[in-house]
């Protein structure tokens, strides 16, 4: 059984919180998506980015950084959850429940070691414990072209000196992630091609789908 799927089944199965989660690979627009829903009546939890010491680092060094980063992450992604779980309508740009994807990748190729996963792991199923699934989890699907393209045009300095496998096994194992997800209700949404945070009509059609997707959990 996949590791993905066994750390999913920690999570809390007393029902559900209300909360929208919008995840996909670097660059794919959760952050623009996640402002996009937050104007239909939700508060928004994004995530913590901007102010990371260890993130610049980490793309020059992952071996000497990854640990230190996936703990940060995990720490500040459980406090992001707590404090969106007490609001009635958030909506959180990434979470908790997907970040054991970025760890198990750097584990895998050697730029974690296997006790620092082990530990991570631990760490995690700890927390998982005490969280409940979302509402509804969107996962933005994106080819590795198109996601090079974002972060290029995005142009943060240290995701430039990324090499391409590194963000072709990072969209391998989100796929790999997502077909064992199992929690929640998915809505998982191609976005080739689509501009919405800036074309209107990419913009209509990706809220109607969001919207018809919250509408047919309602009517369960």
């Amino acid at each position: 059984m996949s590791l993905y799927y066994e750390i999913l089944k920690r999570i809390n199965k007393e029902g559900d919180w209300n909360m929208i989660v919008v995840d996909g690979v670097v660059g794919v627009g959760k952050s623009s998506l996640m402002k996009i829903i937050a104007k239909e009546g939700y508060v928004s939890f994004e995530e913590p980015v901007v102010d990371n010491p260890i993130l610049p680092k980490f793309y020059y060094d992952r071996q000497r950084y990854s640990f230190p980063l996936q703990v940060f992450f995990l720490n500040k992604r459980f406090k992001h959850i707590k404090e969106a779980s007490q609001v009635p309508n958030a909506v959180m740009d990434r979470s908790i429940y997907g970040d054991v994807i970025f760890a198990k990748m750097l584990c895998d190729k050697g730029e974690m070691s296997v006790e620092e996963f082990e530990l991570y792991k631990e760490l995690l199923e700890n927390m998982l414990e005490h969280v409940r699934a979302p509402k509804l989890m969107i996962y933005l699907e994106v080819s590795v072209d198109e996601a090079i393209r974002r972060i290029k045009k995005r142009g943060r300095d240290y995701e430039q000196v990324v090499e391409r496998a590194y963000w072709e096994k990072l969209n391998n194992e989100y796929r790999e992630y997502f077909d064992n997800y199992h929690i929640s209700p998915i809505l998982k949404i191609n976005v080739d091609g689509l501009d919405f945070e800036n074309n209107e009509k990419d913009r209509e059609y990706v809220m109607n789908l969001v919207n018809s997707k919250l509408a047919e959990i309602e009517e369960k």
